[in-house]
Parts: C-alpha cells; structure tokens; sequence
C-alpha cells in the first residue's frame, strides 16, 4: 500500500479549492421533481440528507443562482429519486434541462408531482421548511411515502458520477 499523500491546505478564500476539498466525500446522486405551471421540473442534486426518522424528514439543497431555484422552494410537494448505477445519463441531463420528462418512464402523484420510474428509491414530500444557507437554501421535506428497489446507488465524488464497489 502506498504511503498517503501530504494534505493540501484548502483557501477558503478560493471557492475552487474548498470545491476539490468537498469532493473528497462521495454521495448518492438525486433528481428531485415537483409540478409547475408550465409542466413537471426537475433538477439533480447530491445534497440530500435524512434528518429525522420520527417524523419523517429529509433534506436537500438547492443553488440560489439556480433558474430553477423558485420553484424548488415555492412548492408544496416534491419527489426525490435516489438514482441506480444505471442512471447517470438522466442525473446528467436533469443538470443542465429541467424539463426532459418526454425522455422518461414516469407517472404522477395524485396531486401531479412527477414520478419517475425505476429509481433505487423515491421519497414523496410535502413542503416542511426552507432555511437559509448562504449561497444554498436547506429545503426540508417531510417524507409522505417512500418506495425502494435492490440495485446499486449511481454516486457523485470528485466532480464525477462513478459507481460504489462493494466490500465482497
């Protein structure tokens, strides 16, 4: 095994280097929908975080510059899709379009949130709370209903999605 590599210290000054500090950790990958005037939204996010098994909450955060922004945090409902290994083609375009649903398998909620199918797990909210976090708001969602499938998480670390590699 080689020896580790000497630390490098991280400027907060420079959001670039606490960017490559962060990325050291590696997390799922979401794409969190809700229903806006003009049709289903959806937007890829790796900042999602359970809170609370009792009640049910959930988290996540969502950009302040993003365009997609407003309607995240004006909503009453969401669903958050934990993606599969199989999915990274959507959790890449979900980053940049918002609206690619005429590309998916997907349904809607009784109260028209967009679900899309085939993911590990989904988790339909209700709005529970927004606060602020600089540049990010933390979006709380209290967890409605949840669904989940076998199959390996698609994961985000070092700027990249890659798959997890079990212990076997």
């Amino acid at each position: 095994m080689a020896p580790p590599q000497p630390f490098q210290r991280a400027d907060l000054g420079d959001a670039r280097a606490l960017r490559q500090a962060l990325g050291r950790f590696a997390t799922g990958v979401t794409v969190i929908t809700t229903e806006t005037e003009s049709g289903p939204l959806g937007i890829t996010a790796n900042s999602f975080s359970s809170v609370s098994l009792d009640p049910p909450l959930v988290l996540w955060s969502p950009a302040k510059a993003s365009r997609r922004f407003a309607p995240f945090t004006e909503c009453d409902a969401f669903a958050i899709h934990v993606l599969g290994d199989d999915q990274s083609d959507v959790a890449k375009t979900f980053v940049t379009e918002g609206n690619i649903f005429d590309r998916l398998d997907w349904s809607r909620a009784e109260d028209g949130t967009p679900l899309i199918e085939g993911c590990l797990a989904r988790f339909y909210c209700r709005m529970h709370a927004i606060h602020d976090a600089g540049d990010h708001a933390i979006v709380i969602g209290r967890v409605e209903g949840a669904t989940y499938r076998d199959g390996a998480p698609l994961v985000f670390a070092g700027g990249q999605f890659g798959l997890f590699r079990g212990l076997d």
